[in-house]
């Protein structure tokens, strides 16, 4: 309980709402895999994510356009997003100091653009973010785009509720 004591009471509160949906690590879900699929078809990106923030890493409940199940939480995009509670949107991340020598950016996948929207559980938890992502900078995302963010992050909010409650 010692590490407990150390952590916001924020990051306590997100450990033991993601804890108790019991996702972490499962195997691929068409539920989760068509919204990501859809998301990435609508933005007209090369991929989304459905990421979930655990103590030390990012962990992708569905992916689409990129290969690895998890990254360390210090480099991740959706680190920033769960911190700050609103959509995060990076229009070029190689343009913005908090990403531009992040692996993501610097390496494959080469991430330049990135929006993401905070996964909020019914009990105000923010739990990781769903998020869209490509290869080559935007110059806008509109606010009719951060809504229909926020609504794909609700759809995977809900269909996590829905798979915890079995």
């Amino acid at each position: 309980m010692a590490e407990a004591k150390r952590l916001s009471q924020d990051e306590v509160r997100r450990r033991r709402a993601l804890d108790g949906l019991k996702v972490l690590d499962t195997g691929g879900e068409r539920a989760f895999d068509d919204i990501v699929e859809t998301a990435a078809l609508c933005f007209q990106t090369i991929g989304a994510d459905i990421t979930l923030i655990d103590g030390e890493r990012q962990w992708f409940k569905a992916r689409m356009g990129f290969e690895q199940a998890e990254t360390s939480r210090d480099i991740s995009f959706s680190t920033h997003g769960i911190r700050q509670k609103e959509p995060l949107v990076v229009l070029n991340a190689a343009l913005d100091p908090r990403f531009a020598e992040s692996p993501l950016v610097a390496g494959p996948p080469y991430a330049r653009f990135y929006a993401g929207a905070p996964l909020v559980l019914p009990g105000g938890a923010v739990i990781g973010m769903f998020c869209v992502f490509d290869t080559a900078p935007r110059f806008r995302f509109t606010d009719e785009q951060v809504r229909a963010l926020k609504f794909f992050a609700g759809l995977a909010v809900e269909r996590l509720v829905a798979r915890a409650q079995g």
